[in-house]
């Protein structure tokens, strides 16, 4: 193994990882004591095992123990999700979480509110139903992404589907210890994996393998931090492409016959705010690989990041920032070294489109699939809203598997056409939208990540809150004549971006209670990077604050072009220019007062007891608190004249 060439201080989770006996410990002692909840050391264990511990941020009480819960992810490459798996999760949902199951953006599945008490039973009833939680978080590689559609008459669509899966195994744990804690030592039950998956692990290369240790492709630290991959097939983007740290891309002739893969690297959107030196940043092209190179290549530019990544600064980690700091062509050199040859040419590719698969597509061999929009992920019962009762009643009844989207929705598969009734009956019967064309556009192209109440790092809310944004965004855009318009918007209530607002036409960044830092500028096909606009626009000033971007937006757009890239072409100076001089309702078709309000009007204050009733009526009628007020006040006037 090449000597790592870092300083020997490191970050105290590298020394965590060194001493944990290849991630047994302090996670395995801890477990077998009667604690409510895991130490600082054992929770970064935890990670490699697929958990983070939380508490219920809602239920904290100051003098109190916090209300700790864990949160279950799981390993589902592609999505796949089998019906045994989903019934077991389901279930476990309800007598172990908070009922609900959250789809991620990396196409698997969470369970939330897991006890301490009840971690092994949980991960044990994942395993013996196909599933795993192995290495779904921590630093190593993460679930690995493809498209969710299962094509059988598209090769390329199986060859990305089968290589994320092989590339999951070459890169899994090996050390055993996943086994030795949650099922004491006894091997789940799992598909067998391919004997070039076998043969790839343990092929040496210059330096890749670390010899005589049971990771023999991670070593005893791991990795610098988490580390994302995903395959697709030229021209679908439902993958993100550009914001993984290794995308592959299948390249076939015109037989369909898999002939090797375009490869990028160097993608990545966690930051922090107010630290510059840590920043989104989009793959870069790296080269072509010949098929039966591409374990090799894969494992070349993990060893790289693993031999060079920075062990000391954990916001410095990721490997975008080492291909940043040494440029491309240093990092494919050597990436080459490792290798032992060079990569061939990029090859040329179409245009990326994004797809989320919504509604019904023949398969290809018979059989159907059916795309579910899930908002904001949350598989959940709520009043005639009853989606977890819907799948779980397909499932049980036709005995069907899912595949999980990067758009956190879910695909029915291989339904045989004389089943297509009973899903769209039990969907419609759970009060489930079946139309693709029915449900509102900016909802249907919006993620979130969880945030509040569970995520420790959130700053402020983000599935919680976007529903109503989005409900307010969409009567601001109708009131100024732009009933059919939408665009791509993400939220977080952080700026690690785990539901990569940094690639969306509009995207929210907590960046304090109730504020966000306001990014604009991607693409529909999520193929540009956005750029920071507003570092901390208040949620109640949503209204007025975007009313004058929007009317800049329909003045000047050209022809078709999409609310993303009219702000990149158009520049950031030229929308505040504009901003600025406009007059709040100017544009609106409203009555004879015409009410005007400036974005630096002076404020009035209202009571505090009368604050919460403006609020909750500003909510509910999808209107600023501000025009409320106004209304109140020229109704006022207008009696007050007359008498």
């Amino acid at each position: 193994m090449v000597q790592t060439p870092i300083e020997q201080k490191v970050s105290k989770v590298e020394k965590l990882k060194e001493r944990s006996n290849f991630l047994r410990e302090p996670l395995l002692s801890e477990l077998q004591q009667d604690t409510t909840h895991f130490t600082e050391d054992a929770i970064q264990i935890l990670k490699f095992h697929g958990s983070y511990q939380q508490d219920n941020r809602d239920n904290r009480i100051k003098g109190q123990e916090k209300d700790y819960q864990m949160m279950l992810r799981t390993r589902s490459p592609g999505g796949f999700i089998p019906p045994e798996l989903f019934l077991a999760l389901d279930r476990l949902s309800q007598e172990y979480g908070n009922h609900t199951l959250r789809v991620t953006t990396r196409q698997g599945f969470q369970i939330h509110g897991v006890l301490k008490q009840n971690m092994k039973q949980v991960i044990q009833t994942i395993l013996k139903n196909m599933g795993s939680t192995l290495s779904a978080c921590g630093d190593v590689n993460r679930n690995i992404m493809s498209p969710p559609a299962p094509f059988k008459n598209k090769p390329e669509y199986q060859y990305a589907f089968e290589y994320a899966n092989n590339i999951a195994d070459l890169l899994n744990p090996q050390s055993g210890a996943y086994y030795e804690i949650w099922l004491d030592g006894e091997k789940a039950i799992s598909a067998e994996e391919a004997p070039e998956v076998k043969a790839a692990r343990q092929s040496k290369g210059r330096g890749m393998i670390v010899e005589n240790s049971p990771e023999p492709i991670y070593g005893e630290q791991f990795l610098p931090r988490k580390f994302k991959i995903c395959v697709t097939v030229p021209g679908d983007n439902s993958v993100d492409i550009y914001t993984h740290d290794i995308s592959l891309v299948v390249m076939t002739n015109k037989q369909g016959q898999l002939q090797g893969f375009n490869v990028l690297a160097g993608g990545g959107l966690g930051r922090t705010h107010n630290k510059e030196e840590t920043f989104a940043r989009i793959a870069d092209e790296i080269g072509y690989v010949d098929r039966e190179d591409v374990y090799d290549l894969v494992k070349a530019i993990v060893a790289t990041q693993r031999d060079y990544g920075d062990r000391v600064n954990r916001r410095h980690a990721r490997m975008k920032y080492l291909i940043n700091d040494w440029g491309v062509e240093k990092f494919k050199a050597k990436v080459e070294s490792y290798f032992g040859k060079e990569l061939k040419p990029y090859k040329k590719l179409p245009a990326w489109q994004y797809q989320d698969f919504l509604g019904w597509y023949e398969q290809g061999d018979g059989n159907w699939f059916f795309g579910i929009s899930v908002e904001n992920g949350r598989i959940k019962d709520e009043g005639a809203f009853q989606l977890k009762t819907a799948l779980r009643e397909i499932v049980q009844q036709l005995n069907v598997p899912m595949r999980l989207s990067p758009n956190h929705n879910v695909i029915l598969c291989d339904i045989a056409p004389e089943q297509k009734k009973t899903v769209a009956e039990i969907l419609v019967n759970r009060g489930i939208e079946t139309d693709p064309q029915a449900i509102e556009p900016l909802t249907r192209y919006s993620m979130a990540c969880p945030a509040l109440p569970t995520c420790g790092l959130a700053v402020t809310e983000s599935e919680r809150a976007l529903p109503g944004i989005t409900a307010r965004i969409r009567i601001l855009l109708n009131k100024l004549g732009m009933v059919d318009e939408h665009f791509v918007m993400r939220m977080t209530g952080c700026p690690n971006g785990c539901a990569r607002p940094y690639m969306a036409e509009l995207g929210f960044v907590g960046s304090a209670p109730g504020k966000y830092q306001i990014w604009l500028g991607g693409t529909p096909n999520q193929t540009q990077l956005a750029q920071p606009y507003e570092q901390k626009m208040p949620v109640e000033e949503l209204e007025t604050f975007f009313e004058p971007i929007f009317v800049f937006f329909k003045q000047n757009r050209k022809s078709t072009e999409s609310f993303g890239s009219f702000c990149s072409r158009v520049g950031f100076s030229a929308i505040r220019n504009f901003s600025e001089n406009y007059t709040i309702g100017s544009y609106m078709d409203t009555d004879t007062t015409k009410r005007k309000f400036r974005k630096n009007q002076r404020r009035v204050s209202v009571p505090d007891d009368v604050f919460p009733r403006l609020k909750e009526i500003a909510e509910k009628e999808g209107r600023p608190m501000n025009q409320i007020i106004a209304d109140a006040l020229s109704d006022y006037f207008t009696k007050s004249k007359k008498a």
